[in-house]
Formats: C-alpha cells, sequence, structure tokens
C-alpha cells in the first residue's frame, strides 16, 4: 500500500472562519467545504451549531483541512508540526509570507538558502508553523 497523500488538519478551538479569512487573504486558498456541528442535527446544543465542525481548503494543488473542535480547551501540546509550502514564483512566496507574518512570529526571515532556494519560516497568529520553499528566479 502507498500513501498517496498527507493532509494537515488544525483543530483552532473557535477560530476557524478567522483562519480562514487569513489563508484566503494570504495564500489564495479556497473554501471547498465547510459544515458546522448543527448543519442538519436537530439535537445538536445551541452553543455548538454554529462552531465550524469541517472545513476543507485548497491551497494551489494542496488541502488543509481544520475544525473549531467541540470546544474551547486548547489542544494538547505534543509536538510540533510545520506545514511547508513549495511555491514556483518567489514574489507569490514574499507576499504569503508577508501576509501570514503580519500578525504572527517569524522564525527564520525569507533568506537564500545553501540549497539554492528561498526559504523562510514562521508561526502565524493561530499557532501554525509554517516553512516556506521556493525556486529562484534564474537571473540573466
Amino acid at each position: 500500500m502507498t500513501i498517496k497523500s498527507a493532509t494537515p488538519y488544525f483543530i483552532l478551538n473557535g477560530r476557524t472562519e478567522q483562519a480562514i479569512a487569513l489563508y484566503q487573504r494570504a495564500l489564495g486558498a479556497k473554501v471547498e467545504a465547510l459544515q458546522r456541528f448543527g448543519d442538519g442535527n436537530p439535537n445538536c446544543p445551541t452553543a455548538l451549531q454554529s462552531r465550524v465542525m469541517h472545513a476543507a481548503l485548497r491551497v494551489g494543488d494542496a488541502l488543509l483541512m481544520m475544525s473549531d473542535g467541540p470546544n474551547d480547551s486548547a489542544p494538547p501540546q505534543s509536538g510540533s508540526v510545520n506545514v511547508a509550502l513549495q511555491f514556483d514564483d518567489p514574489d507569490q512566496a514574499r507576499r504569503c509570507f508577508d501576509a501570514l507574518a503580519a500578525n504572527g512570529k517569524v522564525v527564520q526571515p525569507l533568506i537564500d538558502a545553501p540549497w539554492g532556494e528561498l526559504f523562510g519560516a514562521l508561526g502565524d497568529e493561530f499557532g501554525i508553523n509554517w516553512m516556506f520553499n521556493s525556486a529562484q528566479v534564474k537571473k540573466p
């Protein structure tokens, strides 16, 4: 059996709609699916009805999934995960990096990396860690 893909799934504790708006603006994400806990469930508690149960965003060829989760408790601290984005346009990588960094924390500013590409890393305002890598434009 071969793994065809791995999709990050963010649990954002009531902040999914804010994250979607940021990722749409910063990364050009397109919402492919959005379901709330109350959708089609007449027995859903009032406090959960409008919370996002599941959202799927398309970012280029990649898929990101996310949820508010069923309550506001913090997710367990079990390790660090980074979402690595590979760009073919360094200018687009810079724009997206700057947009996510605006209210986040830059870990590694964008640099000309030793492997010949543009690289940077940051944590966004929702605590999601991102790594940016982009092919450099060849200069004549």
